[in-house]
């Protein structure tokens, strides 16, 4: 086969955070194929399921907006070149009118055909091509996601913003009657729940019943496969295998986590100790989970060259 290239091997080391070596072994093994060669090194016991370091930080922000009521929010991520320009105070006065006006929009591309809130004589793309001038900085709205109540659906809609503006949740809670959607707890609950997906980023559903049936059977395959049941009889490999999915799954599902606060109970049995106080059932419908930057390759660069390279030019 070909030369496995350096950078394929370092796309792997960043995406499992395995040796070099390994991750070359790997690499030869499934053909260059960097989807198998990460199995490869999960049944090998090298690389964690976890792991998410190929999740390159580009900078910007990540803000949220509530309507009154809390029948709608919305979370964005709007990414700018710089921290600097991150930490500024126009910058931070757009991401969060953007927020606040993505909760009529039902895409980025109609969020920026809109009259700009401070400004109606612009849309918002007018606006923010201006605020690129001001700043000195590319600027892009990435991203957003909208949770909006059904008509005749009681409960919550709330969300957590965590370091700076570089980790938002959104959550949905669901209800049976709007005077319980207005408890106290309730609200509470879903304020913590939107902490805890904060705090636990390898969670992806909120139930074990949510995952689909091809995630649990890649998990199974890649366990089967593990070293250290080779030369175990078939009957011992699939209970042990058995234990290890159920635990891996429990790993990726909100209500199996213990809870931050307390870690003597899960985040299930906190719902229902809420559910007992408010007198009626109570879900947790869903959530999603944005990360700065997660995705973006970001391109490195030499600072004093840049520098000098401007200086350059004037």
């Amino acid at each position: 086969m070909a030369e496995i290239s350096a950078k394929v091997v370092q796309e792997l080391r960043q995406k499992t955070g395995a040796g070099m070596m390994d991750c070359k072994k790997a690499l030869k093994e499934t053909e260059g194929d960097i989807e198998k060669a990460i199995d490869w090194l999960r049944k090998k016991g090298i690389a964690s399921a976890g792991k998410k370091s190929d999740r390159v930080a580009a900078e910007g922000l990540i803000d949220t907006h509530i309507q009154p009521g809390g029948r709608v929010g919305v979370l964005i991520e709007v990414n700018c070149q710089t921290d600097f320009v991150a930490r500024n105070e126009a910058f931070k006065a757009l991401v969060k009118n953007l927020a606040q006006q993505a909760a009529s929009a039902d895409s980025v591309e109609s969020l920026l055909t809109q009259p700009y809130v401070e400004d109606k004589n612009i849309n918002v793309d007018e606006f923010i091509k201006q605020t690129i001038t001001q700043l000195g900085e590319n600027i892009q709205v990435r991203r957003f996601v909208k949770f909006a109540l059904s008509e005749g659906n009681e409960g919550i809609v709330d969300s957590y913003i965590h370091t700076g503006g570089r980790v938002g949740v959104l959550v949905e809670l669901n209800a049976k009657t709007a005077s319980a959607s207005e408890n106290e707890e309730f609200k509470t609950l879903a304020k913590n729940a939107a902490m805890q997906v904060a705090a636990c980023p390898n969670v992806e559903y909120v139930t074990i019943d949510e995952i689909p049936d091809e995630v649990a059977q890649k998990e199974k395959e890649i366990e089967m496969g593990r070293d250290d049941l080779a030369k175990k009889p078939d009957n011992i490999k699939e209970k042990i295998v058995q234990g290890r999915i159920e635990k891996r799954l429990k790993e990726l599902t909100l209500l199996d986590q213990p809870f931050i606060r307390d870690q003597n109970i899960s985040v299930e049995d906190l719902v229902k100790q809420v559910k007992g106080k408010v007198g009626e059932e109570i879900k947790v419908n869903r959530f999603v989970r944005y990360i700065l930057g997660e995705g973006i390759e970001k391109q490195e660069s030499n600072f004093a060259e840049e520098v000098a390279a401007q200086m350059g030019s004037k």
